[in-house]
């Protein structure tokens, strides 16, 4: 009996941690690649992580997403503690504690969040891509509203974006290429362009929202320095450089002086400093070829600190890209996005998606 106990009480100091903290330990990858998804959480620029998946329920037994794959994430401009996980196939699920709990957006169950944004003039207002539609909340996630339908049903809206300067413009990329606005929060809508390339991206610039950078999957980079009424195509400045130019993530670093673009394609990362006229190559440690760029994130208040992650490993820079750390991504899975706390840059929230076999 007295064995027994011991044993017993072993099982529960295991236990016990993931029940309470929402933090699951993967030491054997290969063993727990069912629960190793989700979001990861880093309180110091990446050198440690902490996975964060906890759905406290009304039972006491804890639930949790650990297992899912990441489509989308967003964090409240507005309040750093906000963070919003966009998952496949799993619905939407969102944090107001910093990633300690979460929560299911219930009225999105079930499906693919495929874009996600946050209104900058009020919390409560969250806007999200799934299928061929948009949802909007406007009760901080309690319920949502169908505002958007797209009459071709094999099409998906893959990029959300709202003016910083004017909430009630939104602009949302249809798949078969189209750019499409509302100036009015969604009550109505107008194409502005049709790129002719599935969109993966819509940037605004945080300095003038009038500067407007849409990314193509396969067809590069387009502005727009008039809010979206013209746009320019700027892959002729690009063809330069000789790496394969499919684009993936396309990030602004301004900190009030200095605003610097970056831009990764699958192989290599690139810079300009005004507004996309001209770039620069960022050297990389591993071989162009070889880089697998999924996401990439800058510290809100310097420009210098850029962060990219790949289908293995993290990688830091503190110099603009002159010198980069390296380090192996706490999961068997694929880094897919990160997100940058924006009071305090040192933490950083990355989701993660199962390696295509």
């Amino acid at each position: 009996m007295h064995r027994f106990k011991k044993i017993l009480f072993i099982i529960i100091l295991i236990i016990l941690p993931l029940a309470t903290t929402g933090c699951v330990q993967v030491k054997n990858a290969k063993d727990a690649g069912s629960i190793n998804g989700g979001v990861f959480k880093s309180t110091d620029k990446g050198l440690t992580w902490k996975q964060k998946a906890l759905i406290p329920t009304l039972s006491g037994k804890p639930a949790n997403f650990a297992g899912a794959n990441a489509a989308s994430m967003a964090i409240d401009p507005q309040d750093n503690q906000a963070i919003y996980f966009g998952s496949v196939g799993n619905g939407l699920l969102y944090t107001y504690d910093g990633g300690n709990t979460w929560q299911k957006a219930k009225d999105l169950a079930n499906m693919t969040i495929r874009a996600i944004a946050v209104a900058p003039d009020s919390k409560c207002t969250i806007y999200a891509a799934v299928s061929n539609k948009v949802y909007k909340s406007t009760d901080c996630s309690r319920s949502w509203s169908q505002i958007y339908f797209d009459n071709n049903l094999t099409a998906t809206v893959d990029a959300l974006a709202i003016d910083n300067f004017n909430p009630a413009k939104i602009y949302i990329a249809v798949s078969r290429g189209d750019i499409i606005r509302s100036s009015d929060r969604g009550e109505s809508w107008q194409t502005i362009y049709r790129a002719k390339n599935k969109i993966i991206k819509i940037a605004i610039d945080p300095s003038d929202s009038r500067n407007i950078y849409a990314l193509s999957e396969k067809k590069g980079i387009f502005r727009s320095r008039d809010g979206g009424e013209t746009w320019k195509d700027l892959n002729k400045v690009l063809k330069e450089f000789k790496f394969k130019l499919k684009a993936k993530d396309l990030v602004f670093a301004f900190d009030g002086k200095t605003k610097i673009i970056y831009l990764a394609v699958s192989y290599g990362l690139l810079a300009s400093k005004d507004n996309g006229e001209t770039w620069k190559k960022i050297e990389l440690i591993p071989p162009e070829k070889n880089a697998q760029i999924n996401a990439i994130a800058v510290n809100p208040k310097n420009s210098q600190e850029i962060y990219y992650v790949t289908n293995t490993s993290f990688y830091r820079s503190e110099d603009g890209g002159q010198n980069w750390t390296p380090s192996k991504l706490p999961t068997s899975r694929a880094g897919r996005a990160l997100l940058i706390d924006p009071e305090r840059p040192q933490i950083i929230y990355m989701g993660v998606r199962a390696n295509k076999k």
